[in-house]
């Protein structure tokens, strides 16, 4: 009988690309595909180390899948199954447990096996970890997930991933044109590229970064690039510059910061000062002035005081950015930052956190407040809520109007609204979409 397989993927967009491609490797062994919700034969839960509580989400998701198929197989692979094997080890119901250079092998593993009294683990030291393995979503998305590097050599004080990942790695520009292509056949509109440290790409064989990109922007089956972070010591001026000129790249930069505090940075041991940052974005700004830049930042890191935590708020609040994703400083186990002295109480890091997220949407609605009433180009998603469907402008504004299935995975022009509550533009749909009269309704 055919086999049904569910896939959960938790963290980041690297990990999405990385389960499509496991994904597609078991449909063509003749697995169908079924959701987390749904009962199926085998569950594979693909984990993160950056999240917070990397086990309680890995418990609740093998809980999830049990509950739908008792007898199911369940498989627990990604960050988290490299750095805590036996850990997972222990939740009831798991029967395999791959690590990083594993889990691409998992069709393998697996076999026509059932339900094991012991849970396996396979999961060889992080430092044999250095092969690099393509990936790219498909399938769910309009945007396809395109991984062209992988691991890090950084060691920032705070980051896990060095040891649940490996080392700096990646793709040859005519292997990453290859999946590009594949991406693209799949009818996706945009392609992101994706890494865990993607301006290193090429570093490991003579290539770069810059390089890259001025191939991928030759592609003919592509509408949209977009580069999805970027650390701001490897985003130089000519990249920048390039971007401004380009065809199919996207006014959108996403570049990690995490402390306006140098103090801080170097305790971090980023590559970077803050002068550095604000010239970055400055430059960006200069070539592009409606791009959308969004930017990382983490508080309460150990040693970090009430100055240098209102240094970083200044210095963002200063800044011509679009959005925040901040992060609440959490402790990881191996890494350096969890035996530093002066750590900030739980209570103020979270009232950092709430201050930050405030600045955030005031950062975003200034951003939405310069283009109501602008045409963009929208490409709309198939993700709908309540008879509504988004999407997303050049710049990154998220979108939303009322669901129609002819605009899925479409892009058009639309003229935008005022920002609602939800955080979200909506779109006035009475106006012009791609040259049709602006007296019909779309």
């Amino acid at each position: 009988m055919e086999k049904k397989i569910a896939f959960h993927t938790l963290g980041c967009k690297l990990n999405f690309s990385e389960t499509s491609s496991i994904a597609r490797s078991f449909y063509e062994a003749g697995y169908r595909k079924a959701k987390f919700e749904e009962a199926a034969d085998v569950y594979v839960i693909n984990t993160c180390s950056v999240t917070d509580h990397a086990d309680r989400k890995c418990r609740k998701a093998v809980q999830q899948a049990l509950r739908q198929s008792p007898h199911a197989f369940v498989a627990v692979i990604g960050c988290y199954a490299q750095l805590k094997p036996a850990e997972i080890a222990c939740i009831p119901g798991v029967d395999i447990v791959l690590g990083a250079s594993e889990k691409f092998n998992l069709p393998e593993y697996i076999g026509n096996a059932g339900k094991k009294f012991r849970t396996k683990i396979f999961a060889e030291e992080i430092k044999h970890c250095n092969s690099f393995e393509p990936a790219f979503s498909s399938g769910d998305r309009t945007r396809s997930f395109l991984k062209i590097q992988d691991g890090c050599d950084y060691f920032c004080s705070f980051c896990t991933i060095p040891l649940a990942r490996g080392i700096s790695r990646s793709d040859t520009i005519e292997g990453t044109l290859r999946s590009a292509r594949k991406a693209a056949a799949t009818g996706a509109k945009e392609i992101v590229l994706t890494g865990v440290n993607t301006g290193d790409f090429g570093r490991n064989n003579g290539e770069s970064f810059s390089d890259l990109i001025r191939e991928l922007d030759l592609l003919e089956d592509i509408k949209r690039i977009r580069i999805s972070s970027i650390e701001p010591n490897l985003l130089s001026d000519d990249i920048i510059r390039f971007v401004a000129s380009s065809r199919l790249f996207m006014p959108h930069f996403h570049i990690p910061l995490q402390s306006g505090s140098d103090k801080v940075l170097g305790a971090m041991r980023r590559r970077y000062g803050s002068s550095l940052y604000a010239q970055k974005v400055q430059t960006i700004k200069s070539l592009m002035p409606h791009s959308g830049v969004g930017v990382d930042v983490i508080v309460g890191f150990p040693g970090e005081t009430e100055e240098d935590f209102l240094m970083t708020y200044r210095f963002i609040n200063d800044l011509d950015v679009s959005y925040l994703h901040v992060f609440t400083y959490s402790e990881r186990p191996g890494t350096t930052a969890v035996r530093m002295k002066d750590v900030v109480p739980a209570s103020e890091r979270n009232r950092r956190s709430r201050m930050l997220h405030i600045l955030s949407d005031k950062k975003r609605r200034a951003f939405c407040r310069q283009h109501e009433g602008k045409t963009e180009e929208v490409l709309f998603e198939q993700e709908h809520h309540e008879g509504m469907m988004h999407g997303f402008t050049r710049n990154y504004i998220k979108v939303k109007r009322s669901y129609d299935p002819a605009l899925v995975n479409e892009i058009r022009q639309v003229t935008l609204g005022n920002m609602a509550p939800d955080g979200m533009v909506p779109v006035q749909e009475t106006l012009v979409y791609a040259g049709v009269d602006s007296d019909n309704e779309v």
